[in-house]
Formats: structure tokens, C-alpha cells, sequence
């Protein structure tokens, strides 16, 4: 049976997706208007479908192979090969080092006290804004992010953080736009620009990884002691260390951000939260590693925001032979969409899925629900390797803040989400801090 779809265009479907205000979007609506299984065209993918269904994906999960030309615009920031495309027989390898650093509980222990201080240091500084204007909760929580990836990768920090947001940001602009540039169209208007902030990157980088090679001791419990513990060559450290660091500010910052967002638009929520946590830290103005796993509406009202804002929207995977999804053939080389923002809204698993409601992640409502139907960090041998640092990291700066404070919108300012590598807000999200006293 045919897959259902639109009719085919000219442009090969920029206009579609630019008419949506991006891919995030326009999977929605073609969900929403063609069922749980989508044709579509998108440059760059002959053959492109999405698949919306948690039941039908696991048909899919098995796949180790992503679309190469759908991440050329990330190959830039690789020198030894673009890490996001590896064949796997090199991926495999590569993402068992990775999760031997990235997902080690001892690891997350000892990096835990300085992730604190950092999460510490911006908190006192939104103390000091309290009652003179509002905070930008992105901005300072992707740089704060980047801090900790750093701490944690590195085993230090870089200078001037804020700067290396800003390149990031100018970097992925630039050569996002790209995978949406219709083929013959002109280059950007700031390529120079992002060429010169991808090479001070590389600067940076090198020389904390040189200054780490330096110090000639081994300690595979950050990113870099476990690559060279392995063996890796500096251009393959490099681009790790990069990737790395490029993923986990941007994806934690952000699901911080929206969680936040959400909070100070339900205060009845954010009341229990606090609630929780003075119950579960008394008078520590910061939970230890241990308290996290006491702190289960905190986690649930996280795992809850994610699913409506999904910090990566979606993924892709090239079919390497045929596949049967439902009464649907997919054929091989095919690209396979998962829209995870269309995922996490598919009413059949999520009723009234635009609602915020931690409680849907009790153990009991999990139970009852497929186990794809919630992909925020993907899935398969392709998902996220760092998953289990991210929600640390998520859950640690959250306690803080909501400690700490009671968050509120500012009146009047719009919060769009747009995509941007991650699902980030336009005009960042807004909100006046104040005070609270714990209970």
C-alpha cells in the first residue's frame, strides 16, 4: 500500500517546511493530517518517511545507520570523520567508550560537588536580579550547561563560557541553515563568520585538551582520560570533546529552560515541587547526589516537560534493507523520520497531550504505555549516549532553583518555539525571579 502524503513539489519541499517555520512543525501537522505513518520530501532524502507510531518504531529501533547527507552540515566540526554518520563497526566501538564515561553512576558522583558550585554561582547571580528585572533562563542555562560539560569531559573549565555559547550558536546557524538550502541557492551570509568561530572553537578546544594531555595522568573518569586511555588520535579526541560538548549544553540547558517555562505558567505545580524538596533537603539549599532519587515529582515534572518540548525534536535513520511498518513497505536506503515532538503527542498514548501532567510518569501510567512511546533522548544503538548525565545534570540545577526561588512569566512576552538543533525558544524565555522560604 501506497504510503499516505502530500502531492510532490517542485522545490523538493523546502517551501513546505519553511511555510511550517521548520521540520519540528511540519511533522505535526503532516501527522495530524495523514495518520501515524508520512511520506514527504525533504532535500537530501529521495525517499523520506515519517513514523509517529511507538509501535510501529520499534521496527526501526534495530537501525545503526543515519542518513549521511541529512548531517553534512555537522561535518565541519569533525576533522576525522563526521562522528554523527560512523559506519558501525567504527560507531560501535566509539559509543561503548562514550557510555563508559558518559552513563558511570561513580563518574556522575564525583563530578557532582562541582556541577553544584557551578548551578550555585548562577543562582546567586539571579539572586542579585531578584526585584530589578527579569532572567533569560536559556542563555544562562546553556552557558552553565557548557560548564559542566566541560568539568565533566574535560576534568576543568574553559574561559569566557558565554563566548563559546555565541560561537556554538553562530557555528550551528550557519551550517543548520544548510540542510534546508535549496541546491544552486547562495551561501549564507555569515559563512565567514562561522568559519572564524568553528576555528576558534577548534582553539579552544586543543588547547584544553593539550593542557590536559599535559598533566600526564590518566583518569578515565572524564571524557578525555578514557579517549586517550584508548588510544584515540588528537583530530578524533578533538572532535569528541567537540560533539560533546556541543550536544550536552544545548540539550540540558534547554529542557531546564522549558521545564521552568511550563512551572511558571502552572504555580500549582511548582508549589508541590517545592513542596518536595523541603521536605527532602530540610534546610540544604542543594541536594547530594543520593537526595535526586528521593526527589520523584521533581523527576516527573522534568520527564514531563521533555515530552512536550522535546530538547531534540527529532531523528534520523537510513533503512538498510526493507522494512514492513504496519501495512506499509519501507523501501531500503530509505531516510526514517522520528518525529519525536509528533511521537510524544500522539493522543492515543497521550490523552489531551498538550496538557501538562507530571503524573502521567507514575510507574503505574508508564506500565501502561509502549516503551517508545517516549524518545526524548532517541533511540536505539544511535540514541544518547549521554541521557544519564543529562538528567542529573537537569534534576541537580532544578532542585537548586526551585529551592530557592518561585518563577513567573513576564507579561506580554511571546514564547516560540523554534528549531535551532534543539528545540529552542525564539526570544529566549522570560521570567521574573523571587525569593521563596522554604516550608
Amino acid at each position: 500500500m501506497r504510503i499516505p502524503g502530500p502531492e510532490p513539489r517542485a522545490d523538493g519541499g523546502v517551501g513546505a517546511v519553511a511555510a511550517a517555520g521548520g521540520l519540528h512543525i511540519y511533522q505535526l501537522r503532516l501527522h495530524a493530517e495523514y495518520g501515524p505513518v508520512v511520506r514527504f520530501q525533504l532535500p537530501g532524502a529521495e525517499t523520506a518517511v515519517s513514523v509517529a507510531d511507538p509501535v510501529l518504531l520499534e521496527a526501526t529501533a534495530h537501525i545503526d545507520r543515519r542518513p549521511e547527507r541529512l548531517f553534512e552540515f555537522l561535518a565541519p566540526l569533525c576533522e576525522a570523520g563526521n562522528l554523527q554518520v560512523l559506519p558501525a563497526d567504527e560507531h560501535t566501538p566509539w559509543r561503548r567508550l562514550l557510555l563508559s564515561v558518559l552513563a558511570g553512576r561513580p563518574s556522575h558522583e564525583r563530578h557532582f560537588a562541582r556541577f553544584t558550585t557551578l548551578t550555585t554561582e548562577v543562582a546567586d547571580r539571579w539572586a542579585e536580579r531578584a526585584g530589578r528585572g527579569p532572567v533569560e533562563p536559556q542563555k544562562d542555562l546553556t552557558a552553565l550547561s557548557l560548564r559542566m560539560i566541560c568539568a565533566y569531559a574535560l576534568g576543568g573549565d574553559v574561559e569566557d563560557p558565554d563566548r563559546i555559547v555565541t560561537a556554538f550558536e553562530e557555528v550551528l546557524t550557519e551550517y543548520l541553515g544548510r540542510l534546508y538550502r535549496a541546491p544552486g541557492a547562495e551561501r549564507g551570509d555569515n559563512t565567514e563568520g562561522a568559519e572564524e568561530a568553528l576555528a576558534d572553537l577548534r582553539a579552544v578546544v586543543d588547547r584544553v585538551v593539550a593542557a590536559r594531555r599535559a598533566g600526564r595522568r590518566v583518569d578515565r573518569s572524564d571524557l578525555v582520560g578514557a579517549l586517550v586511555d584508548a588510544g584515540e588520535r588528537p583530530a578524533r579526541i578533538r572532535d569528541t570533546v567537540m560533539m560533546t560538548m556541543l550536544a550536552a549544553h544545548h540539550t540540558t540547558g534547554v529542557a531546564v529552560s522549558w521545564t521552568l517555562h511550563l512551572l511558571g505558567r502552572h504555580p500549582e505545580v511548582a508549589e508541590r515541587v517545592a513542596e518536595e524538596l523541603d521536605r527532602v533537603l530540610g534546610d540544604l539549599a542543594a541536594p547530594g547526589y543520593a537526595d535526586l532519587r528521593r526527589l520523584t515529582h521533581l523527576e516527573m515534572v522534568l520527564k514531563e516537560a521533555m515530552r512536550l518540548y522535546p530538547p531534540g525534536p527529532y531523528g534520523a535513520r537510513e533503512t538498510t534493507e526493507a522494512l514492513v511498518l504496519g501495512e506499509y513497505e519501507i523501501p531500503a536506503g530509505a531516510t526514517v523520520f522520528y518525529p519525536f515532538w509528533a511521537v510524544h503527542m500522539n493522543a492515543d498514548y497521550w490523552p489531551e497531550p498538550e496538557k501538562f501532567v507530571p503524573e502521567r510518569f507514575t510507574p503505574e501510567e508508564v506500565a501502561k504505555r509502549p516503551r517508545l512511546a517516549y524518545v526524548p533522548f532517541g533511540l536505539g544503538p544511535r540514541g544518547c549516549e549521554g541521557a544519564g548525565l543529562a538528567m542529573v545534570e537537569a534534576e541537580l540545577v532544578l532542585a537548586v532553583l526551585l529551592k530557592r526561588f518561585r518563577f513567573r512569566p513576564v507579561p506580554g512576552h511571546e514564547v516560540t518555539p523554534i528549531e535551532r538543533f534543539v528545540l529552542w525558544a525564539a526570544d529566549d524565555i522570560r521570567m521574573f525571579v523571587s525569593p521563596r522560604v522554604s516550608g
